[in-house]
């Protein structure tokens, strides 16, 4: 299967929508998304500081346990960059991930989100980026980065962080655009995407006010025209992730209307 000459986007689930369940049941919550109708995942926590690597690579054996048994595979998964990045290559190696996007910079050792208003500290954030990039390369992983709405500080030059960004990491770093979250920023995703181009390998997609701390809403009902986003998007753009961040509904409902939403519109399949 050519996923990537595939317009119509592989739809996954980003594990992070239904951590309190996960934390309570792991292979009950991940039989539940199989039945809602995902094939695939997202997971997260993976390279985890306050972890040890061996902790970490105990719960990737459970975590591919639990994929095996509800018949999931992994998208991509979220990560924090540790010292070692072998030990998360072998994180990655067990549960089946050949990409990783990192969440947040303060999952790299020495950054945090304060950092994208500054542009030296964007720049030390590409390079450190890069260097982990090509580790990881060598392990057969590719790394990506997925933004929240901080991303988009303005600096002195007249340019968001975001951009700045992108403009200095390498060609092979990949991008995870949060929809929802570009929109709290004030930018148009459409837009976002199209910049982007063919680094766009996968959205996070849902709806609501687009405000921070208000809980989102079934895709269709709020600010987010996530539907026009993956419309502008390359043909490189695989995964259409479902994620939800907070939300008043139960988040397995939430999330069967919003993939249900998409694989009947045209614009996603399931598998």
């Amino acid at each position: 299967m050519d996923q990537q000459g595939d317009r119509h986007g592989l739809l996954s689930v980003q594990l992070y929508s239904v951590r309190d369940a996960l934390a309570e049941d792991q292979d009950r919550t991940l039989a539940r998304l199989a039945e809602i109708g995902f094939r695939y995942v997202e997971p997260f926590g993976l390279g985890s500081a306050d972890k040890s690597a061996a902790d970490r690579l105990v719960a990737a054996k459970a975590l591919r346990r639990g994929l095996d048994a509800a018949g999931l595979r992994v998208s991509a998964t979220h990560a924090g960059l540790p010292d070692d990045v072998g030990s998360l290559a072998e994180e990655c190696a067990e549960i089946g991930a050949d990409t990783v996007f990192v969440p947040h910079p303060r999952l790299v050792s020495g950054f945090s989100e304060d950092d994208f208003g500054d542009p030296g500290r964007v720049a030390a954030f590409a390079d450190a980026v890069n260097a982990a990039g090509e580790a990881l390369a060598g392990a057969g992983l590719r790394l990506g980065y997925h933004n929240h709405d901080f991303e988009w500080a303005k600096l002195p030059d007249g340019r968001s962080g975001y951009d700045a960004f992108w403009a200095s990491v390498d060609d092979a770093i990949l991008a995870e655009l949060d929809v929802y979250w570009a929109t709290v920023a004030g930018a148009d995703p459409a837009e976002v995407l199209t910049r982007l181009g063919a680094r766009a390998v996968s959205v996070h997609l849902k709806d609501g006010p687009a405000r921070r701390g208000e809980p989102q809403t079934p895709i269709g009902t709020g600010d987010v025209d996530a539907p026009a986003a993956v419309r502008a998007a390359g043909s490189g753009l695989v995964w259409h992730v479902a994620e939800i961040d907070i939300t008043d509904h139960d988040p397995f409902d939430l999330l069967a209307a919003n993939a249900g939403l998409l694989a009947e519109s045209g614009l996603s399949r399931w598998a």
